[in-house]
């Protein structure tokens, strides 16, 4: 492990959570039902929603350090296992596999079209939701859903076009550790395992976002290395944020779970930094605060930070 760096940013106090799993909804074309965890503050009113997407594998259990983090800082979380998810078992020849990516964005929706229903599920929650306030948000895999629901398109696969499937309920994104351009950077390996990144359009993107990306992340994805990762960024339009995690993997030092097998990167500083700059940027653009972003931006600013840099455009 590498030592840990302090990030020199504060944040407004914790306060004890509660957490809900699972929550089943139906979804009968899905073929299986849809699995939701709701994390909220116990106080509190008017509150925020992120609505966040897992990597490839994992579920509605995962990414604890973020989701923690979030909710005991004022904001409801909502996490469902998708169809992609180690814990389905899901065959390799199922025909659903090629549509990944887009039972992904349904299932967001239907989370989105069920907000009621998640709401009265957890005790001493109903009424204290602001539904006009939804950022969506996910890591690798989970960052194009985020995407998609925000203006991503995607060229199917198995018809060759790409559809607008974005949702006028999302206001913003945070892309933790996404997918960049297709085309001829992709390896062999990715036109193979995730033909759905093929051909991707960020021009659509208009709603503002957070893109978060490794200088170590090397996938065998792309052949252009971790600068791949920031396309998000720099390939959209609208108002966007980069940070950049020196040091970092894929992982982020850890994002996706305490102590997770998956982690290559551990670091304490590079969780509290993602920790710490995504909050703010949640409070920022929800206009809970605008604080902590601007500290955020300035501590971060050009190259003196030890952990990392943060630019806008």
């Amino acid at each position: 492990m590498t030592t840990h760096k302090t990030t020199g940013l504060t944040g407004p106090a914790s306060t004890p959570t509660v957490s809900v799993k699972p929550v089943v909804l139906p979804a009968p074309q899905r073929g299986e039902d849809l699995h939701v965890r709701v994390s909220a503050p116990v106080t509190g009113a008017n509150l925020p929603i992120v609505l966040f997407a897992h990597g490839f594998g994992s579920n509605l259990d995962g990414y604890a350090p973020l989701v923690d983090h979030w909710a005991s800082h004022g904001l409801v979380v909502i996490q469902a296992t998708h169809l992609d998810s180690r814990r389905l078992d899901i065959a390799a020849d199922d025909p659903r596999k090629p549509e990944m990516w887009r039972y992904r964005v349904q299932d967001m929706k239907r989370i989105l079209d069920e907000l009621d229903t998640l709401e009265a599920s957890v005790p001493g929650l109903a009424g204290r939701v602001d539904h006009s306030r939804i950022v969506a948000a996910g890591h690798s895999f989970g960052g194009q859903t985020a995407g998609i629901l925000v203006g991503l398109r995607v060229m199917d696969p198995k018809t060759g076009t790409a559809q607008d499937m974005s949702d006028p309920r999302v206001m913003a994104s945070i892309q933790l550790a996404t997918a960049g351009n297709g085309g001829d950077e992709l390896t062999p390996f990715a036109h193979e395992s995730a033909p759905w990144l093929r051909d991707q359009d960020f021009s659509h993107m208009t709603a503002p976002g957070l893109v978060v990306a490794g200088d170590k992340d090397e996938l065998p994805l792309s052949t252009r290395g971790p600068s791949w990762m920031t396309d998000p960024y720099t390939l959209s339009r609208g108002d966007k944020s980069l940070l950049t995690v020196y040091g970092g993997r894929h992982s982020l030092g850890g994002i996706s779970g305490y102590e997770a097998a998956e982690t290559t990167d551990e670091d304490p500083g590079r969780v509290t930094l993602v920790q710490q700059v995504t909050l703010a940027y949640l409070r920022h653009v929800t206009g809970t605060d605008h604080t902590d972003w601007e500290t955020a931006q300035a501590a971060l600013a050009g190259d003196s930070h030890p952990l990392g840099r943060l630019e806008s455009k």
